[in-house]
């Protein structure tokens, strides 16, 4: 009897443990470091879907070794020595407790591995709203190191949220997957307009989390409104992601993060501000290179309603910035604030890395003694 009591009482207190009270970084067990003992697996398949300690599977799902085999393809760990795959229509889960009405940012890093269209829905229950989950397309690697961090953002509907990674199955091939490693969330504070800056989050510091081991920065997915963007304020207005810098392993303009537009055209921010038809305003932000290789003659287009700026920076490289200023009448009472890349990029060093300008420390002035 009393070893029975000993176990509920560990058991509890293990339960406990796992839902107490959430702190930014890595998920209990997000980078999959403690896995299934060997009778919970089959190959590398996990049989048991409650094998790995703070998650839940369902479908195929391997746990994978770094350096282990797939034909002739080497299948590298990001971090720590394991991961998982997800094969088809196959799921991880796992269960969080938060701060409820907060609004947080999901982070982890993917590889693709051996199917070219792979996608990864993300979704977190109980939710109140339908567009709580997200579907984030893989077919573009921006990394060379073959891995890539994703973030995501939702509002926290309960204490105890279940955050969901599943892969849809395309390729429609069980053992086709993604890898997933290093999961984590962090909670971001809604941004306001601060003194003498009409913008919100102008200088990008509030963010999704950027792990600390890995030198490529968050990507943020295409396509994503201001309720849900994992960059508060901001809306990620292209068919590409964009990259969240840190000043750890990037050369930075201002404070500690930026954002690299990493496609071309194709990679583009927004922001609707309120504006007084009539009234002048001046937009003045900072252009530079992230001091990673990526050289060559950039051009970025800032556009505030119907007028556009072209501002040229040559790049060596090396970590320089240049500060511009767009003026501009406003036309209407809200107007788009949005910032693209006019030219594609990659790093110098061979790896087909794809790169590009950085913007930073973006403000935005109403100049009343030229209203009209």
């Amino acid at each position: 009897m009393k070893t029975v009591s000993l176990l509920l009482v560990l058991l509890c207190a293990s339960f406990h443990l796992a839902l107490s009270v959430f702190v930014d970084g890595l998920l209990p067990n997000g980078n999959f470091e403690y896995g299934p003992k060997p009778w919970q697996m089959k190959g590398s398949r996990v049989i048991d879907p409650h094998s790995i300690p703070h998650w839940e599977i369902w479908g195929f799902v391997e746990y994978i070794e770094s350096g282990q085999k797939q034909g002739d393809m080497l299948l590298v760990v990001p971090e720590g020595r394991y991961a998982v795959r997800l094969g088809d229509e196959a799921s991880i889960k796992t269960k969080v407790k938060v701060e409820k009405d907060l609004f947080y940012s999901l982070s982890f890093s993917a590889a693709r591995t051996c199917a070219q269209d792979e996608v990864l829905n993300l979704s977190v229950s109980p939710n109140k709203e339908p567009n709580d989950w997200g579907m984030l397309p893989m077919q573009t690697m921006y990394s060379s190191d073959g891995w890539d961090s994703y973030s995501w953002g939702f509002l926290a509907d309960s204490d105890v949220i279940e955050i969901s990674i599943h892969n849809p199955g395309r390729e429609k091939d069980a053992a086709c997957g993604p890898l997933i490693d290093s999961v984590a969330l962090k909670a971001l504070r809604r941004p306001l307009k601060t003194r003498g800056n009409l913008l919100k989050n102008g200088n990008f510091e509030e963010g999704p989390y950027i792990f600390p081991n890995t030198a490529w920065g968050a990507l943020i997915p295409p396509n994503i409104e201001d309720d849900h963007s994992p960059l508060p304020g901001w809306i990620i207005e292209s068919l590409k992601a964009v990259k969240y810098v840190d000043s750890e392993h990037f050369s930075v303009p201002e404070g500690k993060r930026a954002v690299e537009l990493i496609a071309g055209r194709e990679s583009a921010i927004a922001q609707i501000v309120k504006t007084i038809p009539g009234w002048w305003y001046d937009l003045v932000f900072s252009v530079g290179d992230a001091k990673n290789g990526c050289e060559g003659s950039m051009l970025i287009e800032a556009s505030a309603g119907t007028v556009t700026l072209q501002v040229p920076y040559q790049s060596s490289g090396k970590g320089q910035f240049i500060r511009a200023t767009h003026r501009f009448r406003a036309v209407s009472r809200r107007t788009r604030v949005r910032f693209l890349s006019s030219n594609y990029h990659m790093r110098s060093d061979n790896t087909g890395t794809l790169c590009g300008p950085v913007i930073d420390d973006v403000r935005l002035y109403s100049l009343r003694k030229l209203r009209m």
